[in-house]
């Protein structure tokens, strides 16, 4: 927490491209240790049951309904005080977090009989995401047949290989392969990095609709996503007594079903659209869905694990999600960029609502393959494990 909060200081002090990327890229690297550290702090404090459901409910809200939050929060911060606030911003409230967290949390003992670093697992692993979604942003620019596309996309999938490969013979692996013979986590990692890349699809299209076919300020285009963190957060906190019920997998199906239409809903934006008959009902459908979705998927990543693998899963769990959400963008990006430079015949703005409409429309196929996932690989927890105390 300490280190992103100072990357974020540094971000709005920066005064370069090239600065402003590394500090980005350093602020991530704290996210990524910090998130799978907070969730695996959830999964050792509370057992199996309805309190744990309780407790990712309310991590649900935080995790998907701040990405909601932070729409609406940046474009007022934007036009008001300028990009760099955004950033600011997360100085004070780092500080009050980090001291929350040094006065209540408790040490814990060391789980691990062991202090080494699966250093060439890191590498590997972290070289071969990058060059894959590096790729597939590119994609659009150099031609997705191109010669220069296929050879990188070659090298991430050699990289990630050789990962795999390391794993399989590394006496402490950074990934022990056996986790994933637990069903439930296997298919909810799976689950989660397509509707999460949908999700965020969702949010960069439809605020470039907005603003730039719309004509809506930054401050109106904030308030136009205020719905969803509403409907989520009173969807998300009600769904752990009926997963405790009748368990997850009803609503691991449900849920992403309920996207999966209200992005087809807003695949039929138009030039001439408005926000109440073009948006809004994928913006009460959509997190409607994803309230019925996150909380259970978290359940089902995290049921079945060792207390000394909890932040193992937590990392995966926390891993498929950011990779879904990079990997949906540079994709459902570069589908509306490919679509609206081939749309010749159209004027500008009907080529560029063309190339949202199809991006839009390629996202509900993510979704609906987490679908097929939740039919298929995810197994409907024991009965006796449904029963609330």
């Amino acid at each position: 927490m300490i280190s992103f909060t100072c990357f974020s200081l540094l971000i709005g002090l920066s005064h370069s491209a090239v600065m402003l990327i590394v500090l980005r890229a350093l602020q991530g690297l704290a996210a990524a240790l910090m998130s799978p550290s907070a969730l695996s702090i959830v999964l050792v404090t509370f057992t199996e049951g309805n309190e744990r459901n309780k407790a990712l409910a309310y991590w649900t809200l935080v995790a998907a309904g701040g990405a909601a939050m932070g729409l609406l929060l940046g474009g007022v911060l934007t036009q008001y005080f300028g990009w760099r606030w955004d950033f600011f911003v997360n100085v004070p409230v780092g500080i009050l977090v980090a001291i929350g967290i040094f006065r209540t949390v408790p040490a814990h003992e060391k789980e691990v009989k062991h202090s080494h670093l699966d250093l060439p697992g890191a590498i590997l692993v972290t070289s071969g995401l990058i060059t894959f979604v590096f790729a597939i942003s590119q994609a659009p620019v150099w031609g997705w047949l191109n010669k220069t596309t296929l050879s990188t996309m070659a090298v991430a999938f050699v990289l990630l290989a050789a990962f795999i490969f390391n794993e399989s013979k590394s006496r402490h692996p950074l990934m022990p392969l056996t986790i994933f013979k637990i069903r439930n986590l296997t298919g909810a990692n799976l689950m989660i990095a397509p509707i999460y890349a949908a999700m965020m699809g969702n949010f960069f299209i439809s605020s470039l609709y907005i603003q730039q076919i719309m004509h809506y300020s930054p401050v109106m285009t904030g308030l136009s996503f205020l719905p969803f963190p509403i409907v989520l957060g009173f969807t998300s906190t009600r769904i752990p007594k009926f997963v405790a019920k009748y368990g997850y997998k009803p609503f691991l199906i449900a849920g992403p079903l309920l996207v999966a239409i209200a992005l087809l809903l807003l695949s039929r934006i138009s030039v001439h659209g408005t926000y109440l008959t073009g948006l809004l009902p994928t913006f009460l459908l959509m997190p409607l869905g994803m309230g019925m979705t996150f909380m259970p998927i978290f359940a089902a990543a995290t049921s079945g694990v060792k207390p000394q693998e909890s932040g193992l899963a937590s990392g995966l769990i926390n891993t498929s999600q950011q990779m879904g959400g990079a990997l949906g963008l540079a994709i459902i990006s570069g589908i509306a960029a490919s679509v609206t430079a081939s749309s010749t015949n159209l004027s500008k703005m009907e080529a560029l609502v063309h190339g949202y409409e199809q991006a839009l429309f390629t996202s509900v196929f993510f979704v609906l393959f987490a679908v097929i996932l939740a039919i298929t690989v995810i197994k409907q927890p024991q009965k006796q494990t449904l029963i609330t105390k």
